[in-house]
């Protein structure tokens, strides 16, 4: 039977992973006291969070479908980013600590219901922010739209020159 703090924290770790859309697993030996707390700054500017869990107390709190998708995982020294809706900027969070402060192993990631290896955080960390992808679409969506105004548009704007070198050509043969 698991003990009141127990319990606590199980409720605790409920709490963070209702909330979070996206996970993060790491392992945090060799790190100190000081690297964590700047682990979890640059974390946090995005809106994520950074704990170290017990593997047992996840698990249960996990429930059984996620506890059986990152069982694998749970082994050894473990912390977990707890991220909201965006998974890309705190993966450059861990690259950008990884490459600035000290080498973190990222064990794996939950992204959107999919289990995530390390490679694939490691790319997910070189795309652009979620709002620069959006704006990209949207300037390719709305490319051939600009094209087909300025045809429209050059079709006039000719009429308009070519009366204007006619007005030109009469003028000098009237002078």
């Amino acid at each position: 039977m698991p003990t009141a703090k127990k319990e606590q924290t199980i409720e605790e770790l409920r709490a963070r992973l209702a909330s979070a859309k996206n996970l993060f697993f790491t392992n945090y030996s060799g790190l100190t006291v000081g690297e964590i707390t700047k682990l979890r700054a640059s974390l946090r500017k995005d809106g994520s969070s950074y704990a170290v869990v017990k593997n047992s107390l996840f698990s249960i709190a996990a429930g059984d479908e996620l506890a059986k998708l990152v069982e694998r995982y749970l082994s050894g020294p473990t912390g977990v980013v707890f991220a909201s809706s965006d998974p890309v900027a705190p993966a450059k969070a861990l690259k950008q600590f990884n490459d600035d402060v000290k080498p973190i192993e990222i064990k794996a990631a939950y992204v959107d219901g999919k289990l995530v290896d390390a490679k694939g955080v490691a790319a997910l960390a070189s795309l652009p922010p979620k709002l620069e992808l959006q704006a990209k679409l949207l300037g390719l969506f709305a490319s051939p739209m600009r094209g087909f105004v300025g045809v429209l548009a050059a079709n006039p704007g000719g009429f308009v020159r070519l009366l204007s070198a006619r007005e030109k050509q009469l003028a000098e043969s009237a002078s």
